[in-house]
């Protein structure tokens, strides 16, 4: 499926957490660096996030993990790793996994975040199937329960209305309780290669709109 398919974009009330101006009002004029946060399968050819890294000028790529994969500590830890290294403001894109990934780290550390787009996360506390981690592995390595508390910082959560790794109505609970702005993106798979994506030119919009 091409981006051009895509139903007409669908936004929900924004429901902003007071923090978030505060956080994001040191320089407003500084360029943040965007900083790509994959899922638990790292950095994919031709998978929207590389791609879309490929084009930027400011952007820094989560290093794949060589062990430790599967473990919620050592995504965080990395995650935090990356962005010690930034003096400056960032916006995280981060899809499936990623989307979790951050939503833990903000219960655990600060840098000044723009924004966050965060793109068709999967329900980890339903089975995904064959192929994908099962809830005993995910509870095991620390990833559930997933944080359903505000994130410190604006972000849109871009949803598909028929991802195989979570259903739509589920998703829309999950943006509530972190105060993000709910986007639905149509029938758009998991948003990956295997769904036709690819490119996915709408990222850029949403990365500026954060910036």
């Amino acid at each position: 499926m091409s981006p051009t398919h895509m139903n007409p974009t669908h936004m929900n009330p924004t429901h902003m957490n007071p923090t978030h101006m505060n956080h994001t009002q040191t320089n407003p004029t500084e360029p943040p660096t965007v900083v790509i946060v994959p899922g638990l399968r790292d950095h994919v050819p031709h998978h929207w996030q590389t791609l879309l890294a490929e084009r930027l000028d400011a952007v820094r790529l989560l290093p794949p993990l060589r062990t430790g994969r599967l473990n919620r500590d050592a995504q965080v830890a990395a995650l935090e790793r990356t962005l010690a290294q930034i003096s400056g403001p960032v916006v995280l894109v981060a899809h499936s996994a990623g989307v979790v990934t951050v939503v833990h780290w903000a219960q655990q550390h600060h840098h000044t975040v723009r924004g966050a787009l965060l793109a068709t996360p999967p329900d980890f506390a339903a089975p995904l199937g064959e192929g994908h981690p099962s809830p005993d592995d995910l509870s095991e390595n620390g990833w559930t329960p997933v944080p359903m508390k505000p994130l410190p910082f604006p972000s849109i959560v871009a949803a598909s209305t028929d991802d195989p790794l979570a259903a739509y109505d589920r998703v829309a609970e999950m943006a509530g309780a972190w105060g993000s702005r709910l986007v639905s993106l149509g029938p758009v798979g998991h948003l990956n290669p295997a769904s036709g994506y690819g490119e996915w030119p709408r990222a850029e919009q949403f990365v500026r709109e954060l910036s």
